[in-house]
């Protein structure tokens, strides 16, 4: 963990209101080596309040790599997930379920699409038939790929979809997403599963690797390069963003304060930006001296336009606030790369 990875987590524990109502709590982690489940194991840890993890893992290093000197503290199982959650038994005592493991990188959801789309399936089944006997609680880790393709600046709410292709083998994750949220609504309408998802936009903090090829984190290191930020489209596309902690805060308050077999979707809404007003802001903000240069390249199969306005009004209601604006959230992941 760097620095601001640090000051993150204890801005975390100092502003978590409901961290008395986790005293004691076993949680089920999956995805615990990717960045939104090792930031919440993280902020559950430091909360101090004798709660026990354990993460299901595919590989032990890595876990150890990631997590240091508090490797100690979790209880990690090296396995393969689906096979490990279609295992656990009446015997198996886990009080809340958070389910983020997913595929995260393109290349494999369009070289694998039925293990993409099954994934999703088969884990989230698992964990529900569980579920399903224990009485246990449980959020899904969803995305906002989920709304597929808008294509105005209208507020999107949890009840509205856009366009996805079915053929595409690229669907195979925003299908899988909405295949496994409807599950999610079926068990808890079928049989009362304490069920919920979290609809997450595009999320990032201090965290991020240093070789992750998204566009926040390509135009952060141009930044430190104090090289011109090139984008290879229009950058017409536009979401909004949320922090990790930001995040991490609203998967535990839909846990928490959820209603059973609903969506809430995750982002803060005030950082709805278009991806070249980012390169711009960012220019503006941290080196007035870059410029932002376009060098189209539409061979290279960029995803179409898509404006997705995120309502977060749902969220807020439970009584969530983010407290990382877009200027605060590129700040602390270029101090973060930085270090």
């Amino acid at each position: 963990m760097n620095t601001i990875q640090k000051l993150d987590i204890e801005d975390f524990v100092k502003n978590f209101t409901l961290a008395n109502f986790l005293e004691g709590a076993k949680f089920l982690i999956t995805g615990a080596t990717g960045l939104i489940g090792s930031t919440l194991v993280r902020c559950l840890l430091a909360l101090n309040k004798n709660i026990q993890i354990t993460c299901p893992i595919r590989n032990l290093k890595k876990a150890k790599a990631t997590y240091g000197e508090d490797i100690d503290s979790i209880c990690f199982i090296e396995c393969e997930l689906v096979s490990y959650l279609r295992s656990l038994t009446e015997n198996d005592d886990f009080q809340y379920i958070v389910h983020c493991a997913s595929p995260t990188e393109g290349k494999y959801m369009i070289e694998h699409p039925v293990d993409t789309y099954m994934l999703a399936i088969d884990s989230t089944r698992a964990i529900l038939e569980y579920a399903r006997k224990k009485k246990t609680d449980i959020v899904y880790v969803s995305s906002l790929e989920f709304y597929g393709q808008n294509f105005n600046d209208k507020l999107i709410t949890e009840d509205m979809q856009g366009y996805v292709n079915n053929t595409d083998p690229r669907s195979s994750y925003p299908l899988g997403k909405r295949a496994a949220e409807y599950l999610c609504a079926a068990y808890a309408k079928q049989f009362d599963v304490n069920a919920k998802v979290a609809r997450l936009t595009q999320t990032f903090g201090a965290g991020v690797s240093v070789d992750d090829n998204r566009v926040f984190a390509q135009f952060a290191r141009s930044i430190i390069a104090e090289t011109n930020i090139v984008m290879h489209t229009k950058g017409e596309s536009a979401k909004p963003y949320c922090y990790t902690t930001d995040c991490v805060s609203a998967i535990l308050y839909i846990l928490l304060r959820g209603e059973k077999g609903e969506a809430y979707n995750v982002a803060n809404q005030e950082t709805y930006i278009s991806i070249k007003d980012m390169a711009n802001f960012l220019c503006t903000h941290f080196n007035p001296q870059l410029k932002v240069v376009v060098e189209e390249h539409p061979e290279m199969g960029y995803a179409p336009v898509t404006k997705l306005n995120l309502s977060t009004e749902k969220l807020r209601s439970l009584g969530w606030l983010p407290r990382y604006g877009l200027y605060e959230m590129f700040d602390r992941l270029i101090k973060g790369y930085s270090e």
